[in-house]
């Protein structure tokens, strides 16, 4: 189509977009009347599409009852999620039990989208009823998934053109009056990404002999030939991640169904994940038939053996990590337990049997340490203890007063139900997979919990029990709200202070004890969730070589905003271009 009636200066190119009716449609903008560029309207037949994976309690959640009221929504006010922050700091262990069951839970789409279209996206509708972002955290992945929708689709059709890669050439200066002619993108040329060194943070250490990948510009023409639409698929995080993964499957094939019309192709999807998600993708991508229909996959900040610091959670709560996660999270193990017990996803982020050995320590006061664990088998060790203090789940948390008591068996079960998916996800990775995870050390993180004695204020003249006999005791020989510190022995003591306007005044409180047990802060680094060595183990454990193409080892960010740090969105771009130049062409 002509743009104008005087004489043609050059060309440009505009790629169709699916309308309402799933037909090609074209937008553009005319340029004055007297350029006469020919616009060349292009359909690009090929689909490759991108779906992004959340990570834990990155899904907005309802009650799945007539009423389906909200239970977990992420919509922000200024940035953060008040309103969820409201919700929970007010729920105490029996709520949060009552309203937060996967049985009772569903994902919740009806959260907040983008309110502009971008990329290849015409209608702010479209954000909801077809790429489903509504059912995933605002705060948390918006603003990157509109940043990656626009690299993808909201360039030129011409790779050329894109300003995130170039390369050094030398060409001649446009005629005084005409248009620079467009550019031309040959084959065989050594690429750079103008933000972003893959050399600088690319691991290749370790059993795989990773060699460093580079762009070529075969791999952008390669790329250029798909429309590459942005997805989301939430999911019940309470919930098992093999229910995920059946989840993830459908949504797979609804994705490709929904883009294999109208002329247009599509056979395969790629997936970008975030933590937890990252172990959703695995699992779906070793179910029948799903391996061939994703090209690859993008795993960013993954608990790949999982994370200690789950544990600590368990007990102790979030408070002293952050106060104002805390409150929505739970500021102590009573609140966290309330949760986590009934959730087999929650328990699935415990350490596996791959994780590293010995990860829980207790130490007597002069640093000593007494006990290791696990030796090799953390459910049995630690997680189903009844009989030791340091046991995963004091049991009568498990039935908190108001709430939907849950048995030691049910709890049993979710455990075993973690072992099991650990068992059935280890070392196992899409034969296309990158990886990014965080490796600072200015952010700290656990790669152990260490319980350490303090002499406490002795009760009485009684000798304090020994190291090893405190190490032995059961739950009912310590005394503990779900904060630090567990107290050994003593008790509560009351102080009554005299005084003041009326001759009274307020009691104080004091506690004494034989030991006082504490759970000491981040001994690594990391994300601040995942630390350095979870993050890094799938070089080093995926059974199939050459399965983890590259592993970036990073710094300069937290666990739950990763992706809104600027190298790690590249790192990401960077995966989804090499696996773009590996997809089916032929569908």
């Amino acid at each position: 189509m002509n743009s104008g009636d005087g004489d043609a200066h050059g060309e440009r190119n505009a790629g169709a977009v699916l309308g309402n009716s799933g037909n090609p449609t074209f937008s553009w903008n005319l340029s004055h009347t007297t350029l006469g560029d020919m616009v060349n309207l292009v359909v690009q037949d090929k689909i490759l599409p991108v779906i992004f994976v959340p990570g834990i309690m990155g899904s907005n959640l309802m009650s799945n009852d007539s009423k389906k009221d909200t239970v977990w929504r992420l919509d922000t006010t200024a940035g953060q999620p008040l309103g969820l922050a409201r919700r929970m700091t007010f729920s105490g262990p029996a709520a949060r039990q009552r309203l937060m069951h996967p049985a009772r839970t569903a994902v919740d789409p009806r959260g907040s989208v983008p309110s502009r279209p971008k990329g290849s996206v015409s209608r702010k509708e479209q954000y909801t009823d077809e790429r489903f972002w509504g059912e995933i955290s605002e705060g948390s992945y918006h603003d990157f998934l509109v940043w990656l929708e626009e690299r993808l689709n909201g360039q030129s059709i011409n790779p050329a053109n894109w300003q995130d890669f170039f390369y050094t050439a030398v060409s001649a200066a446009p005629v005084p009056g005409q248009r620079r002619p467009e550019p031309v993108l040959h084959p065989g040329i050594p690429m750079q990404m103008r933000a972003f060194n893959p050399s600088q943070y690319v691991e290749g250490t370790g059993p795989q002999r990773v060699v460093p990948e580079s762009i070529l510009s075969d791999d952008l023409l390669t790329r250029a030939k798909f429309r590459m639409p942005v997805y989301a698929c939430g999911y019940n995080w309470l919930d098992s991640n093999s229910v995920a993964a059946d989840r993830l499957r459908a949504r797979i094939d609804g994705v490709i169904n929904a883009n294999n019309r109208n002329g247009f192709k599509c056979s395969q999807v790629i997936l970008v994940t975030h933590s937890m998600g990252g172990l959703v993708a695995r699992r779906c991508a070793m179910m029948g038939g799903m391996s061939e229909k994703i090209a690859g996959i993008v795993h960013g900040v993954m608990p790949a053996t999982g994370a200690a610091v789950a544990y600590r959670r368990c007990k102790i709560g979030m408070r002293d990590e952050s106060f104002i996660a805390g409150l929505v999270i739970g500021s102590n193990g009573r609140e966290v337990t309330s949760v986590f017990a009934q959730a087999p996803g929650a328990l699935q982020l415990l350490p596996s049997a791959d994780y590293q050995r010995g990860w829980l320590k207790i130490k007597e006061s002069d640093g000593t340490e007494i006990e290791s664990r696990p030796a090799a088998d953390p459910y049995a060790e630690i997680y189903l203890r009844r009989d030791r203090w340091w046991g995963l789940v004091r049991p009568e948390w498990l039935r908190p007063q108001g709430g939907r008591p849950l048995s030691w068996d049910e709890f049993a079960l979710n455990i075993n139900s973690a072992r099991s998916f650990h068992q059935q996800i280890r070392g196992q990775y899409h034969s296309t997979t990158y990886v990014y995870y965080g490796a600072d050390s200015k952010v700290p993180s656990f790669e152990h919990v260490q319980w350490q004695m303090v002499a406490g204020l002795q009760p009485d003249n009684n000798p304090r029990p020994t190291g090893q006999q405190v190490r032995d005791m059961g739950f009912d020989a310590v005394r503990e709200t779900g904060s630090n510190p567990i107290y050994v022995g003593g008790k509560t003591e009351y102080v009554q202070h005299y005084g003041g306007m009326y001759g009274g005044g307020m009691p104080s409180t004091y506690e004494t004890s034989y030991w006082e047990i504490s759970a000491a802060k981040q001994d690594g680094g990391g994300d601040g969730t995942v630390p350095t060595s979870s993050g890094r183990a799938p070089l080093l454990t995926a059974r199939s070589v050459g399965s983890i193409r590259q592993q970036f080892r990073m710094n300069g960010f937290e666990h739950e905003p990763s992706y809104k740090n600027e190298q790690a969105q590249f790192a990401t771009l960077f995966s989804i271009q090499k696996i773009a130049a590996r997809a089916n062409l032929a569908a």
